[in-house]
């Protein structure tokens, strides 16, 4: 048995992907239509840099197909700048921006880390503590701390759904089993992340599902995936989606997670700077048997 595996691409409004990876003639507002048909998820990277607008979560929720699924990166406000202090209003005032509107279609949440952040069990702690685990719970959340402006602000939702949350690390000193531990007992996925070596790669599932980023095998940001590169990760994926783990896998802890008949799988590609990543996306998928209902891209002039 095998878990729901989704693999897409963080963001998809990239200036060199016109002509490459769109056809020419597809206007920019169509540009999700056409990435959301190619591909089973993506990763929404602009509310990272900032708060986006009920509306145009809105519109992305209109804008691609009824089986779709959108991450979220969240905002850098609670975890570069305020880096966790006080951050009870920052997170209230992310998920009031606008993510209910995503209804069945909103996927895990992405907690991004700084190099510079070091991790602190009980600050750390604090913070999970605080993530809301459904839709119902967020939203309650929200209105009791959020500080922004109506025009903003989103606060309804259409049923009670369940929030899946990631933590993507980038320091040396979360390579420690109190990490594991408090992923495990509040149920948060650690971040599996290829970074061409420049930050700690660990493969420690804490969760019931398992988010990967890839963001480039040799160069950061840049480079693609050969063919047998590909093959390892389809073969790492499979055995997360059963329910286990590679027999080589990367650990922080040896120590087995619990025992699941199968996990969830939710991977970006984000080696955009040469339009590797949505090719890459698409070879996974084909190696995986899963490119069936997606738009061919051998004749992407049909979505124009």
């Amino acid at each position: 048995m095998s878990g729901n595996i989704r693999i897409g691409i963080s963001g998809w409004r990239y200036p060199p992907w016109r002509k490459v990876f769109y056809p020419p003639g597809l206007t920019q507002k169509r540009e999700l239509e056409f990435a959301s048909r190619a591909l089973p998820t993506i990763e929404i990277n602009g509310s990272f840099y900032g708060l986006q607008r009920p509306e145009s979560y809105m519109h992305w929720y209109d804008e691609t197909p009824e089986d779709f699924v959108f991450s979220v990166k969240a905002n850098r406000y609670v975890t570069h700048i305020l880096r966790l202090n006080k951050v009870e209003t920052a997170v209230a005032n992310f998920f009031a921006s606008g993510l209910f509107h995503l209804k069945e279609k909103l996927g895990p949440i992405l907690w991004q880390f700084p190099p510079s952040f070091r991790f602190n069990p009980e600050n750390f702690e604090n913070f999970l503590r605080l993530l809301p685990h459904d839709t119902e719970a967020a939203a309650a959340f929200s209105r009791r701390n959020h500080a922004g402006a109506a025009e903003r602000t989103y606060l309804e939702t259409d049923r009670k759904r369940p929030l899946r949350h990631a933590v993507e690390i980038r320091n040396e000193s979360f390579v420690d089993k109190t990490f594991v531990d408090l992923l495990r007992h509040y149920k948060i996925a650690l971040v599996i992340a290829d970074t061409a070596g420049k930050w700690p790669y660990r493969e420690d599932v804490t969760a019931d599902f398992v988010y990967l980023r890839l963001h480039g095998a040799e160069e950061l940001y840049a480079s693609g995936y050969t063919d047998k590169a590909l093959k390892n990760w389809a073969a790492r994926i499979t055995a997360w989606s059963r329910g286990q783990q590679p027999k080589d896998a990367h650990l922080i802890i040896e120590r087995n997670p619990p025992k699941r008949k199968s996990r969830d799988i939710y991977c970006y590609f984000d080696n955009d700077i040469k339009v590797k990543a949505p090719f890459d996306a698409r070879k996974l998928l084909g190696l995986l048997g899963l490119e069936q209902g997606l738009a061919p891209l051998d004749h992407p002039g049909s979505l124009v």
